[in-house]
């Protein structure tokens, strides 16, 4: 067992939010920890002992330099440190606080972190990555964000309309009440953020538009957040069409998740072309997601785990 000495921490805070997270950090380093006094105990394989060690230095680094750290801000410092880069640590800050009628957003991890400063900083983002890392919420988030203050005049929502083993004839009701079903997960994001009526009156005004891919063909988009959600289901055709929709001042988001691609021909998906041949564009960002980004419930990020074991093996067979 070791013992770390941390005199200031129950002044700065860190021993509030460390016995708030205890179970999750003790997983994570796969440790057991203790705090008595001004103490943090450590029990476990030596190995490990030294990488906890290690961890709660930066952070007592990082709380020195006056960062107000959170249990997100525990989480980032983690996944920096686990990926090999503490160096990155030395000019970490925490994020703002996104801030809507319903909640407050703030990144989970680094790589959405680094999501939410490149929409920021960037015209065209792409988020690659499993189901479960925010790759969808967060860039509702940033376009509502915009929105409110009044970088963009209007939000598009896209996805495009291909069948994940349904067919669409065999829906009930007219072409809306076919594809609304795709459209769902957008609206979710939007009601969870967004106060529903706040949220009615903008898509009734068109200030927020929900719509399949296929409507965005022949119009430019000025002054827009565009969001191309489900990307790995589009054709070469079509991503080409939507990156070519945007206006002056607009702002576009395209998220995938490339190993979920429902195409007849997964190999000609219109988002692993364009990540080939724009990857050099020096205005456009790609920001790659992994499991350890999953904020879904951790019985997933064991599931994506597994699969990606299992496509493994298979490609080697």
């Amino acid at each position: 067992m070791e013992k770390i000495n941390h005199p200031s921490a129950h002044r700065s805070g860190l021993f509030g939010v460390l016995d708030r997270n205890l179970r999750k950090i003790e997983n994570r380093l796969g440790v057991s920890l203790a705090i008595r006094g001004d103490h943090i105990l450590i029990d476990g394989p030596a190995r490990k002992i030294e990488f906890a060690k290690l961890y709660f230095s930066k952070l007592r680094d990082m709380e020195e330099k006056g960062l107000d750290l959170k249990e997100e801000d525990f989480q980032i410092a983690l996944d920096l440190l686990e990926e090999g880069r503490p160096q990155q640590l030395e000019s970490y800050a925490p994020s703002e606080s996104l801030s809507f009628s319903r909640k407050s957003v703030t990144p989970k991890g680094y790589n959405q972190q680094q999501y939410i400063e490149a929409i920021k900083a960037k015209d065209l983002v792409f988020g690659i990555g499993p189901a479960g890392t925010g790759k969808t919420y967060l860039a509702m988030a940033l376009a509502l964000s915009f929105l409110q203050n009044k970088e963009v005049e209007r939000i598009i929502l896209t996805r495009p309309a291909v069948e994940a083993g349904e067919k669409l004839g065999f829906l009930p009701g007219d072409m809306y009440q076919k594809i609304n079903p795709y459209l769902r997960p957008l609206y979710d994001a939007l009601f969870d953020l967004s106060h529903s009526d706040q949220a009615n009156r903008l898509v009734e005004r068109g200030i927020i538009e929900i719509a399949p891919l296929a409507y965005m063909r022949g119009r430019t988009l000025n002054a827009a957040f565009i969001i191309l959600d489900e990307a790995q289901n589009t054709t070469r055709e079509q991503m080409k069409m939507l990156l070519t929709r945007a206006g002056f001042g607009a702002k576009v988001v395209v998220t995938a998740d490339i190993t979920q691609i429902d195409l007849p021909e997964p190999r000609k998906s219109g988002v692993l072309h364009a990540l080939k041949i724009l990857g050099g564009v020096e205005e456009i960002a790609i920001i790659r997601f992994n499991d350890r980004d999953v904020v879904r419930h951790s019985l997933v990020q064991k599931i994506i785990q597994a699969y990606q074991k299992d496509e493994t093996r298979a490609r080697k067979n």
